[in-house]
């Protein structure tokens, strides 16, 4: 709409869309301005030494995220939000915050479990 009212004040001005080649040359017709970038772009690719994104893999022994302590859980535990619908469990963030130090250990003793075993819950599914 900006564009449209801009047009419309200033008056008809086309619109000249120049780039410039491999060669260094300055192209402006639409055909020459799509074949430098279809030249372009598969070429950013080669540089990095990645033909094709899928081909790519990641092959580690080590967890690409850390462990959280038990510090980041209680402080993550205290920046909850009160007053909220609880999920499907049907644990409110008030029980959990209320249960002391002692729930909170479980709790992350089970996620640290989960997390170990490499599968999620059913349950956490929904």
């Amino acid at each position: 709409m900006y564009r449209g009212i801009s047009d419309f004040k200033k008056g008809c001005q086309p619109r000249i869309y120049i780039i410039e080649d491999k060669k260094g040359d300055w192209v402006t017709d639409s055909h020459s301005i799509l074949a430098t970038w279809r030249y372009h772009f598969p070429q950013l690719w080669k540089i990095h030494g990645v033909n094709y994104v899928r081909q790519t893999k990641i092959h580690t022994t080590e967890s690409i995220v850390p462990e959280q302590s038990a510090l980041y859980f209680e402080i993550t535990v205290g920046k909850m939000k009160r007053h909220k619908s609880p999920g499907i469990d049907q644990i409110p963030t008030e029980l959990i915050k209320a249960g002391g130090r002692t729930i909170r250990s479980e709790i992350h003793t089970l996620i640290i479990s989960i997390r170990n075993k490499e599968k999620l819950p059913e349950e956490w599914k929904e």
